[in-house]
């Protein structure tokens, strides 16, 4: 793998940290019911998701 495949990995990896770290998980903690779901599990659950889509594509895609 490349290295500016790894800086990619790298960007995702600080995304992840940011969108989990407190203030921002705070700011979903409400309770409203999102698909009958607490607005912070909606959150955590959709950041997960597509923190994996976009490892997957960076994986898939660059993978030499």
């Amino acid at each position: 793998m490349k290295k500016r495949h790894k800086q990619k990995l790298v960007i995702i990896s600080i995304i992840l940290f940011v969108m989990f770290n407190a203030p921002f998980l705070l700011l979903f903690n409400k309770h409203e019911k999102l698909f009958g779901l607490p607005m912070i599990y909606t959150y955590i659950f959709g950041v997960w998701f597509f923190a994996s889509v976009a490892s997957f594509l960076v994986f898939k895609k660059y993978d030499e």
